[in-house]
């Protein structure tokens, strides 16, 4: 999908969820997840768990 970079986070996070086979998206999230202050990610395992607390 080209156009992830437009969608919210909340859409990316959806996205992400929904089409786990997208690394390109999954990596754009991961950056947006980083950069939120006190969320540290670095594993996809975490980042499943991340998601979790988030839904």
């Amino acid at each position: 999908m080209s156009d992830y970079k437009e969608l919210t986070e909340a859409e990316l996070r959806e996205y992400v969820k929904s089409h786990p086979q997208d690394e390109e998206a999954f990596q754009h999230y991961l950056a947006i997840v980083r950069r939120n202050p006190g969320v540290i990610v670095s594993t996809n395992e975490q980042m499943v768990e991340e998601l979790k607390k988030r839904t």
